[in-house]
């Protein structure tokens, strides 16, 4: 795979702020059950930037993520993707957002059983407008940047699950996603193409994405220019740019 993939398309100017969260505060349930996800976070990520997310088990990386790419609402505070704040928009708008700015890579990879690994790459291609045909073209190009043009027709079930969090990632990548929002994306692969999907990430981003990356790996958040330290919802720490994986490892012990 080349550093930056030329099968995806080339997003925004870098320099330009693509996610901007504002005091954002994310609690669930009530009373003595209230857990507070999110404590005020403020983050910006520039368009080209790719931010690593760390932290310890609970510390609110998920819910950031989900928050950031419309999939939960703050309890308050704001979010904006491209200056549009996602807090004031009705859910067929956000679902519209998402299908044409918003790459989401989940851990669950949320692959649609009954679809195609193209087809599957395909679908927001076609939900947006374009034509089948040419997702189709699209489709396989990106596949033949991970090595699975030749799984282009096999069912998520008859992949492995290296191979289905690859198409996972290509789907999150392809078209003109101005946002890449991924929650430990190489956790089923080994480590030549966890290392692989990465180059892929940081490829996007060097087009013109900006990118988020939530991980528990320092070797993996050396891929991206700035890593955020989180616990307890609140951001504790940050490098810039990002520094050696020992003193990640150190900084993520605090």
């Amino acid at each position: 795979m080349t550093a930056r993939p030329s099968t995806f398309d080339e997003i925004s100017e870098a320099g330009t702020a693509v996610l901007h969260l504002r005091r954002v505060v994310r609690t669930y349930g009530s009373g003595d059950l209230q857990v507070h996800a999110l404590a005020g976070i403020d983050l910006t990520v520039q368009a080209g930037e790719l931010v690593a997310i760390m932290g310890p088990s609970g510390s609110g990386k998920s819910s950031l993520l989900t928050i950031a790419g419309g999939l939960d609402s703050p309890t308050s505070g704001d979010v904006l993707v491209n200056g549009e704040s996602l807090t004031s928009k009705t859910a067929k708008q956000l679902a519209a957002l998402r299908r044409r700015s918003i790459g989401y890579v989940f851990q669950q990879l949320n692959l649609i059983p009954s679809l195609t690994a193209a087809e599957n790459i395909m679908l927001p291609r076609e939900l947006d407008g374009v034509a089948s045909r040419q997702a189709r073209r699209e489709a396989r190009a990106a596949l033949a940047e991970v090595d699975l043009e030749d799984l282009a027709n096999r069912f998520p079930d008859e992949m492995s699950g290296g191979q289905q969090q690859r198409v996972a990632i290509v789907r999150a990548l392809i078209g003109a996603r101005k946002l890449i929002l991924a929650d430990e994306p190489t956790g089923a692969l080994d480590s030549h193409t966890g290392e692989d999907v990465l180059r892929l990430l940081r490829g996007r981003c060097d087009a013109g994405a900006a990118g988020v990356l939530v991980t528990h790996d320092a070797r993996h958040a050396g891929w991206a220019d700035r890593v955020v330290f989180l616990r307890d919802g609140a951001v504790i720490d940050q490098t810039e740019p990002a520094p050696t994986p020992d003193s990640l490892l150190r900084s993520a012990g605090r």
